[in-house]
């Protein structure tokens, strides 16, 4: 997103502000212990370099909840402005970004250190009193995913436009497993600071985290690539059949839409997001001249069309993270009475993923315009959804995606060359993905 809308720059500047103040000493307060403030600063930045060069997006926290158990919060909030100022960022506008890196981190570190000292754990932590360490550190913890939470779920909400009843649904409890591991190394990295071993000790905790950080790193890149691979496979069938381009990417964001509004977690989400990206993947083993005909099908050209679920499943059946989106690519042109195919299934036999797709896929072959009939409205093709359903479609399904659509909208990717057009039956909806009426 290069274009940060004006009211998120207003609340970046809101938080650095805020931030600043947090950093600020107070009158009559001592002055920063530096000797502990710069190792740690710099510890941080190293880092952060590192996530740079292994191409991690993370941020390491264990170095920060040091920081937070050790120093007073103003002396804490200045830990991560290094690191985060230096740190990799990859859309514009760069600056902005890093600003607000740091100022969201300075606060989150500020609220932990306050916490953590407003309940004796700076105590507890030089006279290595365990098990009540572990109190306030774990409250410090909380108000750190909190601070962080409430803050990443603004910039998404003002920044990115997300729904805000979807901008922080899940961000804390997502966070909270993997800070809370960081934590009990950063109280570690404390314990040992404070201890005749000193600093060095310290930093020695900081390698088993690296270890573990970089497979993580090393899992990321794998999903990438993945993720890379995908994106490939679907400019291929863009490219091949020019009429349905954006057809993919369309049929995956209302897969999303459905699946949410029928609360599954966030893994299967994703999952069935891949589902409608692929799920026409099989067209490349489709002859062009078929997939571009401007006329009705003959019944063997339909036959050769009515091939590509299979096609598309033995292409990504060797995918093993695609999960269950395999079957939705097998089985999305599956009805509910059992006059689909390939295999003519029905009901409850149809894969849930596959009963998702074809509800995503016949709502956006309506909305859009094709070489052989013009789009429908949004409101005509959902009626048309509802008419088929329990025939054609799993009611369940199309219920969930009329009730996302009436709260959400439907904002598809923009594609060139696509207008909108005037209603047409059912029946026409996925003439070229090889549906029989």
């Amino acid at each position: 997103m290069e274009a940060i809308p004006a009211r998120a720059r207003a609340y970046v500047a809101c938080v650095v502000l805020g931030a600043l103040l947090c950093a600020a000493p107070l009158p009559r307060t001592p002055a920063p212990p530096w000797s502990a403030v710069v190792p740690l600063a710099v510890v941080y930045a190293g880092c952060e370099r590192a996530a740079a060069r292994w191409r991690f997006a993370g941020t390491f926290y264990p170095v920060l909840l040091a920081g937070a158990f050790l120093l007073p919060p103003a002396a804490a909030a200045l830990v991560p402005l290094p690191g985060a100022l230096s740190s990799r960022v990859e859309q514009r506008p760069y600056a902005l970004r890093r600003i607000w890196r740091a100022a969201h981190l300075m606060l989150g570190v500020w609220a932990a250190s306050s916490v953590h000292g407003a309940l004796g754990g700076r105590d507890a932590v030089a006279g290595c009193d365990f098990p009540y360490a572990l109190v306030p550190a774990g409250a410090a913890v909380l108000a750190f995913c909190l601070v962080l939470t409430v803050l990443d779920g603004g910039i998404r909400a003002l920044g990115e436009r997300v729904p805000a009843r979807r901008a922080w649904r899940g961000l804390f409890v997502r966070s909270l497993a993997p800070v809370a591991v960081h934590g009990l190394a950063g109280l570690m990295m404390a314990v040992l600071w404070r201890s005749p071993y000193g600093p060095v000790a310290a930093l020695l905790v900081l390698l088993p985290m690296c270890v573990s950080w970089w497979v993580f790193a090393q899992y990321h890149r794998e999903r990438a690539a993945h993720q890379a691979t995908i994106r490939a496979l679907v400019q291929a069938v863009d490219i091949k059949d020019g009429y349905t381009r954006g057809h993919s990417e369309r049929v995956g964001q209302a897969s999303m839409m459905i699946a949410r509004e029928l609360g599954l977690d966030d893994e299967r989400v994703e999952v069935l997001r891949f589902a409608g990206i692929l799920h026409d993947v099989g067209k490349l083993g489709v002859p062009t001249r078929l997939l571009r005909k401007d006329g009705p099908l003959t019944p063997e050209e339909r036959r050769v069309i009515e091939l590509h679920p299979e096609y598309g499943h033995e292409m990504v059946r060797g995918i093993g993270f695609l999960g269950e989106a395999r079957a939705a690519v097998l089985h999305h042109h599956e009805r509910l009475d059992g006059s689909g195919y390939p295999y003519g299934l029905m009901g409850a036999q149809i894969p849930e993923s596959a009963r998702v797709v074809a509800v995503a896929d016949a709502f956006d072959a309506m909305t859009s315009t094709r070489s052989y009939r013009r789009a429908r409205p949004v409101p005509a093709a959902l009626e048309e959804l509802r008419r088929c359903a329990g025939a054609q479609f799993d009611p369940r399904m199309v219920t969930a995606l009329v009730r996302a659509l009436g709260r959400e909208g439907w904002h598809p990717v923009v594609t060139a060359g696509e207008e909108p057009a005037s209603f047409v039956p059912a029946q026409q909806t996925a003439d070229r993905s090889g549906s029989r009426p």
